[in-house]
């Protein structure tokens, strides 16, 4: 039986993976905080499927300690601050979760398990304001936020690794992934929030905005830049992808996106329509939700994932959309149920 350590496996795409690795028959080690795996999250389902050990990623110990005690097959490093935007907010913080904590982890492994697969997430923003109309694994980065370069570090840090030392390191360059999972400061789970709110008739919602604010008030949604575009897909495929790209003879690096772009107006249109709304009128670009500096049009090209992993995405941008806005139709309706039956 393999077996697999998963860090950040408390947050969507851990969630997800450790379903995927469980469903093979792996045996599933994560690394979390106490604080993290005793609170709600989104493998709270998975208690007793899977093994937890408790500590820091930004810690050399506890990440060292984990790696010799599980002693796995596969590593898989998604721990992350995961928000490009409140990373202006946290910049020290961001480049030691995701920066230096990788590093930390290429240590432990190279000391204490040479012999295993590590697949390290990295992220399509590190192209940032990119030049090429569609980005693959060759593009140069041009980092626009402090997320973005955290992870151009920890990306190239992967690649010296792997070259300097000989280890099984390779890196996805996954582009944006949404799913039912997502937490709500992530703009694709407050517009589909949003529509959730107007389809019940929600005028001021029960959860708040990074500002303290209701997410939807006085029956309106404040979102950032509307013109934004992006390349979204569906999670669960993409951690299809990341088991994927570790079972390769030889580690290599991929982009792993739909290869579609989607403004963010066309997301809240697409979120509204499925509950019968019309987003014009319950939803606004606000200023002061625009980040300093936005990334350009980035693009994927995911070629080399199609022709060397065979892998597709099964979900649509549309399918997408409809099911993150029902999970949370559902969610507040049984918040709204509770309150009636009080």
């Amino acid at each position: 039986m393999k077996r697999a350590l998963i860090t950040g496996i408390t947050g969507q795409d851990g969630s997800y993976l450790a379903e995927l690795l469980v469903d093979k028959g792996y045996e599933v080690f994560g690394l979390a905080r106490q604080k993290s795996w005793y609170s709600p999250n989104c493998a709270s389902h998975l208690a007793g499927k899977v093994g937890i050990l408790f500590g820091d990623v930004t810690e050399g110990a506890d990440v060292a300690n984990a790696v010799r005690d599980v002693g796995p097959d596969e590593i898989y490093n998604l721990a992350s601050q995961s928000s490009p935007g409140e990373s202006w907010a946290r910049a020290p913080e961001t480049l030691l979760v995701n920066g230096l904590a990788a590093i930390r982890l290429f240590e432990a492994v190279r000391h204490n398990r040479p012999e295993a697969r590590v697949y390290h997430a990295s992220s399509s923003e590190m192209f940032g304001r990119s030049l090429a109309d569609r980005q693959n694994e060759s593009t140069s980065f041009n980092p626009v936020n402090p997320y973005a370069a955290a992870k151009v570090y920890a990306h190239h840090m992967a690649a010296i690794y792997r070259d300097s030392y000989n280890l099984y390191i390779t890196s996805g360059i996954l582009f944006n992934h949404e799913s039912e999972r997502r937490p709500l400061h992530f703009v694709t789970q407050k517009v589909a929030y949003g529509a959730a709110c107007a389809s019940l008739g929600i005028s001021n919602s029960p959860d708040r905005n990074e500002r303290g604010r209701p997410i939807v008030e006085d029956g309106k949604l404040a979102l950032g830049n509307l013109g934004i575009a992006r390349d979204w897909g569906y999670a669960p495929d993409f951690v299809r992808a990341m088991w994927m790209i570790l079972q390769q003879e030889r580690p290599a690096d991929f982009v792993i996106g739909t290869g579609k772009l989607h403004t963010l107006s066309e997301l809240c249109e697409v979120a509204y329509r499925s509950v019968g709304c019309d987003w014009q009128q319950c939803v606004f670009s606000d200023p002061a939700l625009v980040r300093p500096l936005e990334s350009g049009q980035i693009l994927s090209d995911p070629s080399k994932a199609r022709d060397v992993l065979g892998w597709r995405p099964t979900l649509n941008f549309e399918q997408m959309v409809a099911q993150m806005v029902q999970a949370q139709v559902k969610r507040l309706s049984s918040l709204i149920d509770g309150r009636d039956g009080q």
